[in-house]
């Protein structure tokens, strides 16, 4: 039988990758409510109300599909996690009594403006695995509407205002079902399946006879469904006896299973400790296994795959006005502040990049570990350098020709790339076997030999001549074809 579950400790090492995807571009640089991008907010895992989601591209439901080696009695912890934005209004005390609702509140240390804050909500339950075979298990559940009030208080003592929260209500199901797979193993797909079901509908907040434009009904209309949406929903999941199969690299005998899974606007990877396979993170963000979060972030910066030295910088230099705004917009916002101004040197210093031990991805049996790049096979260097006077003559990409396997290369050459590994990146091994042409040959001023190419079949080849924009392979990262 399914039970309502206490934080289970399994996820402890998960939920700090979770927490940053369930605040992920929460409320971005400049952190200020009046900055233009935090004026759409709530990027990432939105799942809004169904008679909103399908006419404007939006989403009311997510599915996860993941395949499981239950051992025994196994049971499935599950832990849906998301934010429910609430809407915060400002107020101003007045004199003879009673409050008035305003745009900006002064305070001598902030300025408080209205927004959307999100709070975190949980659904947790568990659930032995042989109860989700058949028609499985569905866990409907709701959060009900309230008003809160906050007292906002002056230097002087006195009531300066009031926050008034709005929380409106959210309906929701969760529905899990495992069926075993055929094969030498026991294995089961498990699915799970996130919807928003709350009754809302369009247009109940604009005023009948509207003569406002239909961007501005749909500008309302999303403004109104946002409160009643799952915002950055994402789902843990556990075995307390078992473990689950990676989805992105998954043993060669699941391959097949793992392909037929169907995950909609979620990505299940394993995560916590690395080595261990019996927790899942299905988050509405592509990440790897095992995802973590980098030892030297000194905080939650929030701020949508940015990184934290160059939000630490851009936060020390704003004035003090954007940081009372900053401050006044979200508590979020004032952490991320007050953690820019008391970054010590040496913990900024820590953010200006690591270098990681390369990991061996061929197993034992397979090559040698490269742990650092020779200098003398960093950059392609020829014999003479192009700067140097005793050079045939003055470089000219237009004309100049390297030899490369006793043939001459230049523009207009034919080649075959063959990206190098070590000095490469993603994009160019994706080139690799592909035919280019040259067009021009370049010298940088340590007196390395760059090819610029374009890729043939490109359509986009015109428009990188015109631009300038090549791609570029050193000589020996190229074949001359034979019919150049």
């Amino acid at each position: 039988m399914a039970t309502t579950a206490t934080a289970d400790p399994r996820f402890a090492a998960a939920r700090q990758v979770a927490d940053a995807v369930l605040l992920e571009g929460y409320v971005l640089y400049p952190y200020r409510a009046s900055a233009a991008k935090n004026r759409l907010r709530w990027q990432f895992g939105v799942l809004v109300p169904p008679a909103w989601g399908p006419a404007h591209g939006e989403h009311a439901c997510q599915r996860t599909e993941v395949l499981m080696e239950p051992k025994g009695d196994a049971t499935l912890a599950l832990e849906l996690r998301f934010l429910h934005a609430q809407r915060r209004t400002v107020q101003r005390a007045l004199d003879g009594g009673g409050f008035a609702e305003v745009d900006e509140l002064h305070l001598a240390d902030r300025v408080l403006v209205p927004w959307d804050e999100g709070t975190e909500e949980h659904v947790e339950l568990t659930v032995p695995v042989a109860e989700l075979t058949g028609d499985g298990v569905t866990v409907p559940f709701t959060r009900p509407a309230r008003d809160d009030i906050e007292t906002v208080v002056g230097d002087d003592g006195r009531t300066a205002g009031r926050l008034v929260r709005r929380t409106e209500e959210i309906e929701g199901v969760l529905r899990l079902r495992a069926v075993e797979l055929d094969g030498a193993y026991r294995v089961f797909r498990l699915t799970a399946v996130v919807e928003n079901t709350s009754p809302w509908t369009p247009g109940a907040g604009v005023a009948a006879g509207s003569d406002a434009g239909s961007d501005a009904v749909v500008a309302a209309d999303r403004e109104a469904a946002l409160p009643r949406s799952l915002v950055a929903a994402h789902l843990l999941l556990g075995l307390d006896s078992g473990s689950f199969l990676s989805m992105t690299d998954p043993p060669e005998w699941a391959r097949e299973a793992v392909a037929a899974c169907e995950n909609l606007h979620t990505w299940p990877v394993l995560a916590g400790e690395a080595g261990r396979a019996d927790v899942v993170l299905s988050s509405p963000i592509i990440l790897e296994d095992h995802p973590a979060i980098a030892p030297e972030s000194a905080g939650a910066m929030y701020d949508a795959t940015e990184i934290d030295e160059i939000l630490a910088l851009r936060t020390a230099a704003l004035t003090d006005q954007e940081k009372r705004e900053a401050r006044g917009t979200d508590a979020r916002a004032a952490a991320v502040i007050d953690l820019a101004d008391s970054l010590p040197p040496e913990v900024l210093e820590r953010l200006h990049g690591a270098v990681r031990s390369l990991r061996e991805v061929t197993g034992p049996d397979g090559p040698e570990q490269i742990t650092e790049i020779p200098d003398e096979e960093a950059v392609f260097r020829p014999d003479t350098p192009w700067w140097d006077p005793a050079g045939a003559d003055t470089a000219d990409p237009a004309r100049d020709r390297i030899t490369v396997d006793g043939a001459p290369v230049g523009p207009g050459s034919r080649v075959l790339l063959r990206p190098g590994p070590r000095r490469t990146d993603a994009q160019d091994l994706f080139l690799h076997g592909r035919a280019a042409l040259v067009e021009a040959v370049l010298h940088d001023v340590d007196g390395g030999v760059h090819l610029a190419v374009t890729v043939e079949d490109d359509p986009g080849a015109d428009i990188r001549r015109e631009q300038g924009r090549f791609l570029y392979f050193q000589p020996d990262e190229v074949t001359l074809l034979e019919d150049a």
